[in-house]
């Protein structure tokens, strides 16, 4: 495996990324799982959002066969900027378009936790070239941040995933993105490619309703996986781990040679 730390152009900022890759030999390709983190908790705040994703990554490519990217968005870990949900979307969209030029991929799947799953589902809704996406103790939409975004963006100043005085520009504008990205009505456009929806049945930060509403709006075309017992962290989940692994192995995309 080869591991490589990323700097990644999003707009005037940069993301840090870090990418796990099988050894591949001239010819052979394989698949590119994004995984997006969701947004800050606990007691580390922005500082400490995402950390444990590249163990994720690693375990993941190491037992798939797959190149795994993650990164941070702005305002989290040591990416720039300050969070707004258009810019999570924006960053999204340019890690995409990184993905996609990179060397020996055979195309690109998205997988998030939480709000990262729900900008997921985002992004292959808009993105034809995305081949696939998994998201994991999903919001359907955002309506919670958006019925209060002046207490949202006071979390946000405590977490530090706003760290600028004066951010934003315009309250207002930032607002209106609470309410304009919706999951619910991009999901259905994804299948037939491939939708994996998983979801804590004990979930106490987003009910398993919102899992239940994604896959009605897909026509229940995704995979539906509801687990017993299972709260909002599913990335500590074996039971989601594995399931997440088990998807990736039936998309047929680990280490592949070309002509064979």
């Amino acid at each position: 495996m080869r591991l490589v730390q990323l700097d990644i152009r999003s707009g005037g900022l940069t993301l840090r990324g870090y990418l796990v890759r099988p050894d591949l030999e001239p010819g052979q390709s394989c698949g590119l799982l994004l995984l997006c983190h969701g947004f800050p908790a606990g007691p580390k705040g922005a500082a400490g959002t995402g950390q444990t994703y590249p163990q994720l990554a690693d375990r993941l490519a190491g037992e798939a066969g797959w190149a795994v990217l993650t990164f941070n968005f702005r305002g989290t870990g040591e990416s720039e900027g300050d969070f707004s949900l258009g810019g999570w979307m924006d960053d999204l969209r340019a890690v995409i378009d990184h993905a996609l030029g990179l060397p020996q991929i055979s195309g690109v799947w998205l997988a998030g936790f939480s709000t990262g799953g729900s900008l997921a589902l985002c992004g292959a809704g808009e993105d034809e070239r995305v081949r696939g996406v998994a998201a994991l103790a999903a919001p359907a939409d955002f309506s919670q941040w958006a019925d209060d975004p002046d207490r949202l963006l006071a979390e946000a100043g405590d977490l530090g995933v706003v760290r600028n005085a004066g951010f934003p520009d315009d309250p207002d504008a930032w607002s209106r993105e609470l309410e304009e990205l919706r999951p619910l009505a991009l999901v259905g456009k994804v299948p037939p490619r491939p939708l994996l929806i998983v979801h804590g049945g004990d979930d106490a930060v987003v009910s398993v309703m919102d899992a239940r509403a994604l896959d009605d709006a897909a026509d229940g075309r995704g995979e539906l996986r509801v687990l017993s017992g299972a709260g909002h962290r599913l990335r500590h989940d074996p039971r989601a781990i594995a399931v997440l692994l088990g998807w990736l192995e039936r998309q047929g995309e680990g280490v592949t040679t070309e002509g064979v």
